[in-house]
């Protein structure tokens, strides 16, 4: 299901997966099927780890990595549930052909 919620982001971000829903910045962004599919695998990745856990590990790889670069924007674009989503963003039939835990290869870098 997907949500409108102008006033939820901060800065340049504009959508975001709260499982089980996609919640967007404004109502114009449902027809971005790039984004939609970037959220859309973000829902598949909770899913596989029953949701909670996806969440701790998110912000603990969030935090590791900002340690590391120094820089939370660099780190939020390095954590592997992101660079799987933005790698594959833009393949309509990547979830179709996603095998579990596909995140664990966008871990190491």
């Amino acid at each position: 299901m997907i949500l409108v919620f102008k006033h939820f982001f901060y800065r340049n971000y504009v959508g975001l997966s709260l499982w089980p829903f996609i919640i967007l910045k404004e109502d114009s962004l449902k027809k971005d099927e790039v984004l939609i599919n970037h959220e859309r695998i973000h829902l598949k990745q909770q899913q596989e780890l029953f949701i909670l856990p996806f969440y701790i590990l998110y912000v603990i790889e969030w935090l590791l990595r900002t340690l590391l670069y120094l820089n939370s924007y660099r780190a939020y674009q390095n954590i592997s549930f992101e660079r799987e989503a933005y790698a594959n963003e833009m393949d309509k039939e990547y979830l179709a052909r996603r095998k579990a835990y596909s995140f664990l290869n966008y871990l190491v870098r």
